[in-house]
């Protein structure tokens, strides 16, 4: 109930200033309110609100700048993935000398600094610390910068300095390792850091074997994957958890081991219900679709709604997409009319799954139907379900209809800042129209398509082959591709001869 409050406080505050915000929240009657740092700042959630008027307004209502609610701050926001706030936070903070940065803050900032600014500001950020600032959390989070940016060469040689100076005795910084060489394609290299830890008296945790299980996973190293599952299960420090089984049904139902992976899920589900984690029960749906097994993603579904509060919109959007693998679209049908009836706040995603499934099936009649029928009671349609329609008739070889549709996404994506439409899908429509839409329709869809993406040469390619068709000039186009300094290539070179040889024809 309290994410789904915040997700509507979110959609009302996105397009207002943050001073407007704080005006609007916490005054009244001229009189101040005062209330938690945390939720003044949480709302905000656009990346373009700067914080720095709210932590100003803060201290001029009087109250105090404590280095514990503003450290609260930062991890809330490092968590939500609001990385450039965080890191604002952090250096308002250092700017009004409230407190003595220790060497974690300097870690968390490091880290940031190098999520916002990029690894040389992270680096620069690093020489720049005092010596008794340079320790194992500020070079563990330089190595966490290296890994992030898949720097095979930087990560190993920062890793041996750490091991030099006596700093790499935590597991953390031999999994930022192991995860280096599992994201750079090199999983065989997996286990030899594992061993390297244990040799060096360092204990694997969870996450040590869990990327070590994968590694093995990727090269198709069952049995490895079984040795390394048992010897977690028998070491007393680690406490098995859901995502490890989750993971490791995942990797069996993958390999076709149906018996291992319901053993795994049946563990899996036994952690689960110790905290009626709903993200544990949707993984559980998930994976039992995938094993097409209809009867356990219900009951699951049903425990679900029995021992967690409330279903969310992510829970509907997982069980449906269950529904439409198994190919079970009356049931999904239901689904979503019980969510359309209990949903505080209206996702066009939870619609677009089964929009999607419709289209993957053929049944693009029906789609449309159901795209028209949300339009009518939703007044708008996002762009990406009209992306959606037009997918499904390009699927279908009606490119008039898959025109009209992106049409549609192109003209309601204003109300949709930040809306890309496929560059696949843009492609074939554009291509399409270059070939049969007149001059004028292809200058307004053009025109429009701006407003969502760069102009670039595959536009251009269009409306040169439309104004040839409609025997009008190109040279103005040629012009303003000159203009956007976008080269004329061989294919548009191959359009523009064809021209020549029709001129010379007539």
């Amino acid at each position: 109930m309290a994410s789904m409050r915040f997700l509507a406080i979110l959609k009302r505050t996105q397009s207002l200033t943050a001073d407007a915000i704080l005006t609007r929240t916490y005054h009244s009657k001229s009189k101040t309110v005062k209330s938690d740092l945390l939720s003044r700042i949480s709302p905000l959630g656009d990346p373009k609100i700067s914080l720095t008027p709210v932590l100003d307004k803060w201290v001029e209502e009087g109250n105090k700048a404590k280095n514990f609610n503003l450290q609260r701050a930062i991890r809330s926001l490092r968590a939500r993935k609001r990385y450039g706030q965080a890191l604002e936070v952090a250096e308002w903070m250092s700017g009004k000398g409230i407190n003595t940065l220790s060497p974690s803050d300097h870690a968390v900032q490091l880290d940031l600094i190098g999520r916002v600014r990029g690894l040389e500001s992270a680096e620069s950020y690093f020489r720049n610390l005092d010596d008794k600032d340079k320790v194992d959390k500020t070079y563990g989070a330089l190595l966490n910068c290296y890994v992030r940016e898949g720097l095979v060469e930087k990560s190993l040689d920062h890793m041996q300095k750490m091991k030099e100076l006596g700093f790499a005795s935590t597991s953390l910084n031999y999994n930022d390792l192991m995860s280096l060489y599992a994201n750079t394609g090199q999983p065989e290299k997996v286990p030899d850091v594992l061993l390297e830890m244990k040799e060096n008296g360092v204990t694997p945790n969870i996450f040590s074997y869990r990327i070590c299980m994968s590694s093995f996973a990727a090269r198709s190293d069952l049995g490895a994957v079984d040795k390394i599952l048992e010897e977690m299960e028998n070491q007393p420090h680690i406490s098995m958890d859901w995502i490890t089984y989750s993971t490791a049904a995942s990797i069996y139902i993958k390999a076709g081991l149906k018996e291992k992976a319901l053993a795994c899920l049946k563990k899996c589900e036994e952690e689960v219900n110790k905290n009626a984690n709903a993200l544990g029960y949707n993984h559980l749906i998930s994976l039992y679709a995938s094993l097409g097994n209809k009867d356990e993603i219900i009951r699951l579904w049903g425990l679900s709604k029995a021992k967690c509060q409330k279903q969310f919109n992510r829970d509907y959007i997982t069980m449906l997409g269950s529904l439409v693998k198994l190919g079970e679209f009356e049931e999904a049908e239901k689904l979503l009319q019980e969510w359309e009836s209990s949903c505080e706040t209206y996702d066009s995603r939870v619609p677009n799954v089964l929009l999607i499934g419709y289209c993957q099936k053929g049944l693009i009649e029906k789609a449309e139907a159901m795209l028209r029928d949300i339009g009518k009671r939703q007044k708008t349609v996002t762009p990406n379900s009209w992306s959606i329609m037009a997918e499904g008739y390009v699927n279908k070889q009606n490119m008039e209809k898959a025109f009209q549709c992106m049409k549609e996404a192109v003209n309601v994506a204003s109300e949709n800042k930040g809306w890309r439409p496929k560059p696949n899908l843009i492609s074939v429509i554009l291509s399409w129209l270059g070939d049969n839409g007149d001059v004028e329709e292809v200058e307004a869809f053009v025109s429009s398509l701006e407003t969502v993406v760069q102009k670039n040469r595959e536009m251009y390619r269009t409306l040169i082959k439309a104004y040839i068709r409609g025997g009008k000039e190109v040279d103005g186009l040629l012009e303003s591709m000159k203009a956007d300094k976008i080269d004329i290539d061989e294919e548009t070179k191959t359009i523009l001869g064809s021209r020549q040889e029709e001129c010379l024809v007539v």
